[in-house]
């Protein structure tokens, strides 16, 4: 930051802190310090800042003073009912819109609200929004077309993006060589540098074996090389630009593979040239190149390929309670992203399980996750091998077969009931546990390392019936529940329950199907994923009447989500202004809801990915089962603060990652918006207890506040920024630019 930029980002962090601390937000404790969590430093610490400006003591100091106020402790919400009710107080007509679409879409944009009353209102809305393939999402669509890998298999990711395994196996004959011309060039260069790293390793190795020094050269000889290097590609490139367009890929990939391997690795290029010669390609061709230009093991690539299409969709696309309800549920069936096959199976797991079911029901939804290889290889179920399986060394034709020592994998087992369905309080045992996870041996995934998909495999299924959760459930999937004249069997599983010479089928599947109807349609699970619905959408310690009657329409819908959705936004609770603007946002949403609530194309979406990594919310990259937790608790720190308030100086200034921001074009939005300044100040709650507006500064904070936050602004936080805006004289596109970053920052705008 520059140094005349460093006294008004001061002065800004000065004002917002102090707005905070008398915000209604604080007094009731929802913005403090985060209480640890289950989850792993390197997942959920903000990293240090790469597109942010590093705040300075002066800032970390002022946002510290917010969070040192006086505040009731933080706590995690409980699942036990809320105080006794008081009476609700109900949100007008317009305010039921605003907060339907603060809940259901990651932001109003201007003039959204209105649109909304105009045609229909909220049920119009929802209607349509319910059956999103009917929704045109034209713009999105245009954008993802620069990210080929969200629309591809499994397979076909790992064939774009393979990793060392499956480099050395095309190598070594194993697999064969891609019919494709572009793929085929991508592989020659990996199997290319292949050879120079193993070349390498083998030099090393007789250097050692010799008590030689490794061959490695000097700092001077490697600047050397890469300047050569650069010349090299910067030739290459010239040639290609005196081609035409359409003409320059065939041209590169008909080049000595030398010559590719240097055109396309990282930093040979400079930046302007190589965005001008990715610029002629096609997203395919793109693809190609940049799969040349990835280090081996570049898998991690197709993971920040779906990040990136995860912003674009939240900031973009018209299919806003889809593209919501996509992420709760990715975070409720949380995968980790870089664990093993995983960074190929995210991204279908993401299309094909969680956003293609996210407003179907429940038990389809669980079933989906079930049967998905990224759940079986996150939580290791496909290593799972029951002990009395033929895979782990058990004949029946041989009573002295020689048994493994293979045996259960309990981890899908405890979170499909923990954290999937029942919740930590649903009522079971270590001893259910280990019985769920014998009940699904067998369920995993076919060559995972290739991108199979789910299959059952009987041989490594414990045979018999089990004795689990109050029920036994035979190997066909008969279902009997434990009671009077039912005989418990000798044991939860195992040769105690069955007769000798039994051996599992391949309709031993269906033991674990009847399972995961039991947890499906369970009170347990009714009142969990109820408890969930309301936490996110309602109040972080939602009201225990509203998740009682969530509950009761779980059970007659049978988990119909849509159905559900409907009870939550027609209760007395979600309309009530004791619930209104009381959720503070994750960083995803407020990244999102900037752009959004600004009316701002996401010029550079792979730098949005990064800011919400430093704000602590790693896209795909929750490493415990939990997810993230979406209380406030959790994403209000004074570190937090000032890195959303970095980010808004950053954005409204046209200085964050080459992003252009138009504050005049903003305002004029607003104004030209059906409702005129005057009406805005009457919606905002200021036009009786404030003043008439005296000045430009003033009209132009009104407008701004009702365009982006859209409901009302503390008469505390307009004194404040009165305030600030007299001190910090500027021409008007500055001022209007520092006075959209104090909204952005402001309290009302952190919440939805």
């Amino acid at each position: 930051m520059l140094r005349d930029e460093v006294r008004p980002m001061k002065l800004f962090v000065r004002l917002l802190t102090f707005a905070l601390a008398v915000s209604p937000l604080l007094a009731h404790g929802q913005m403090m310090e985060p209480q640890p969590a289950a989850q792993s430093e390197a997942a959920q610490k903000p990293a240090a800042d790469a597109d942010l400006p590093e705040a300075d003591a002066a800032q970390q100091k002022a946002a510290k003073t917010f969070a040192a106020k006086p505040a009731s402790p933080a706590k995690k919400p409980s699942m036990a009912a809320s105080a006794k009710p008081t009476a609700l107080t109900p949100l007008n007509s317009r305010e039921r819109v605003v907060q339907l679409l603060d809940r259901f879409t990651f932001g109003p944009r201007p003039g959204d609200v209105d649109q909304v009353l105009a045609h229909g209102g909220a049920d119009a809305w929802l209607n349509a929004q319910f059956v999103p393939d009917n929704l045109p999402d034209r713009a999105l669509d245009k954008r993802l077309a620069d990210y080929p890998t969200l629309a591809m298999t499994t397979g076909e990711v790992i064939r774009v993006f393979p990793d060392r395994g499956f480099i050395a196996a095309v190598d070594q004959g194993k697999v064969p060589y891609p019919s494709d011309p572009l793929l085929n060039a991508v592989y020659e260069v990996d199997i290319y540098r292949l050879h120079q790293e193993d070349a390498e390793k083998k030099a090393n190795a007789a250097a050692v074996a010799a008590h030689q020094p490794l061959p490695e050269l000097s700092d001077a000889d490697k600047a050397a090389q890469h300047k050569q290097d650069q010349a090299e590609a910067g030739r290459i490139a010239g040639q290609l630009f005196a081609l035409p367009k359409e003409q320059r890929m065939a041209a590169l990939i008909a080049l000595p593979v030398e010559d590719r391997a240097v055109l396309t690795a990282d930093g040979n290029l400079t930046g302007d040239l190589r965005n001008q010669l990715l610029a002629t390609f096609s997203p395919r061709e793109r693809e190609a190149f940049q799969a040349m230009a990835a280090p081996r093991g570049a898998a991690y690539k197709s993971i920040d390929e779906l990040a990136q299409g995860r912003v674009l969709r939240d900031i973009l696309s018209e299919r806003q309670l889809q593209a919501v309800m996509a992420a709760f549920w990715f975070n409720h069936f949380n995968v980790y992203a870089p664990k093993d096959s995983d960074q190929w199976y995210t991204a279908s797991y993401e299309r094909d399980v969680i956003r293609k079911n996210a407003l179907t029901s429940f038990p389809q939804l669980l079933l989906a996750t079930a049967v998905s290889p990224a759940m079986q290889v996150y939580l290791d179920n496909w290593l799972s091998i029951g002990p009395d399986s033929i895979a782990n060394g058990v004949d029946p034709a041989n009573p002295n077969a020689k048994r493994g020592n293979k045996g259960l994998n309990e981890n899908y087992g405890r979170e499909l009931m923990e954290l999937h369905t029942v919740g930590v309080n649903g009522g079971y045992t270590q001893a259910d546990v280990t019985a769920l996870a014998a009940i699904l041996t067998g369920w995993g995934v076919d060559r995972a390392q290739q991108g199979g998909g789910f299959a059952f495999d009987y041989k490594r299924h414990e045979p018999g019936p089990k004795m689990w959760l109050g029920y036994i459930i035979d190997e066909d999937g008969t279902v009997t529940k434990l009671g009077p004249g039912v005989k418990p069997l000798p044991a939860t599983f195992g040769p105690a329950n069955y007769k000798a010479g039994t051996v599992a089928t391949p309709d031993s599947m269906k033991q674990g199907l009847a399972a995961l109807n039991i947890l499906a349609n369970s009170p347990q699970t009714a009142h969990f994923i109820s408890y969930l619905l309301a936490q996110y959408f309602v109040a972080d310690e939602p009201p225990g009447a509203l998740v009682d009657r969530l509950q009761k329409t779980y059970l007659a819908s049978h988990g119909d989500i849509k159905t559900l959705l409907r009870a939550l936004i027609a209760s007395p609770e979600f309309n009530a202004k004791q619930y209104f603007r009381n959720k503070v946002k994750t960083p995803e949403e407020f990244i999102a809801s900037a752009f959004r609530a600004t009316a701002t194309d996401p010029a550079n979406p792979g730098a949005l990915v990064s800011t919400i990594n430093n704000m602590g919310m790693p896209l795909y990259k929750a490493l415990p089962p939990t997810g993230y937790y979406l209380t406030a608790d959790q994403w209000m720190s004074s570190s937090a603060l000032v890195n959303r308030l970095n980010f808004a100086y950053q954005l409204t200034n046209s200085k964050f990652a080459n992003q252009k921001f138009d504050a005049p074009k903003l305002l004029a939005t607003g104004l030209l918006l059906p409702a005129a300044p005057e009406t805005q100040a009457r919606l905002l709650g200021v036009a009786e207890t404030q003043p008439a507006a005296t000045s430009g500064v003033q009209m132009a904070m009104r407008v701004l506040e009702a365009t982006m936050v859209g409901a009302p602004v503390s008469a505390q936080t307009n004194q404040l920024i009165n305030k600030q805006m007299q001190q910090l004289p500027g021409s008007p596109t500055e001022t209007l630019n520092l006075l959209t970053a104090l909204i952005l920052g402001s309290p009302e705008f952190q919440v939805r």
